[in-house]
């Protein structure tokens, strides 16, 4: 394995593509809150519910690899716990429960929308920094009514997590979700994403030094 100056820089490549978003102002017929084990990204909604980005928070998730154990209640459920902490109107809130997957956070939040009567045209997306375009390319297959945009809590990448285990356990995610990009829009999950060639090179050596944890094998 390189040293871990090499391996930071090449973590940070991944972390700076997968987080790039339009920051222009926006507003929105949904805010769709992408579940995870990171609370500042509920926080973050919260935050554009605020500003007036939108009057309505989706908070999708069941429990996926990471917070399966770590949590014993739902993703939605505790992101949406976190939105009114931050001052969200309860009313103001669909919680999804089910989601084990960024597709089934698109197509269970559709399919409970629409039982409700609600059909978006617009929508944000709030996820974690690392999976800003992923979420945004499943959300426009899995969702293709819903003009859609990304938003992320803005953490520069060496401030993200707050342990070695926690950056080891980052990175291993940022190696797995940029395979996704490429693999899941061969299958067709998700819309093509333009990978460029640096990013795809840091990838390689990523893997090569062993962070594979989520890597899609043959």
């Amino acid at each position: 394995m390189r040293d871990q100056q090499e391996i930071l820089h090449d973590a940070e490549i991944l972390y700076n593509y997968h987080s790039e978003t339009d920051e222009t102002p926006i507003t929105a017929d949904i805010i769709l809150v992408a579940g995870s084990h990171d609370l500042r990204v509920p926080e973050y909604a919260a935050r554009l519910y605020h500003e007036g980005v939108s009057t309505l928070i989706v908070c999708t998730g069941g429990l996926g690899k990471i917070t399966d154990g770590l949590w014993s209640i739902p993703e939605g459920d505790v992101f949406a716990r976190r939105c009114i902490d931050c001052g969200v109107p309860e009313k103001c809130i669909v919680v999804e429960r089910d989601a084990k997957n960024t597709g089934d956070n698109f197509k269970f939040s559709k399919a409970k929308l629409n039982k409700m009567g609600v059909f978006p045209k617009t929508g944000v997306i709030v996820s974690k920094p690392y999976m800003a375009k992923r979420a945004w390319a499943t959300g426009s297959k899995q969702w293709p009514e819903v003009e859609w945009q990304s938003r992320v809590p803005q953490i520069q990448f060496r401030d993200y997590w707050d342990s070695e285990e926690g950056m080891k356990q980052e990175i291993n995610l940022m190696v797995g979700d940029l395979q996704r990009l490429r693999v899941y829009a061969d299958n067709g999950f998700q819309v093509p994403v333009e990978i460029p060639e640096a990013v795809w090179n840091a990838y390689e050596r990523l893997v090569s030094d062993g962070f594979d944890r989520f890597v899609i094998k043959p």
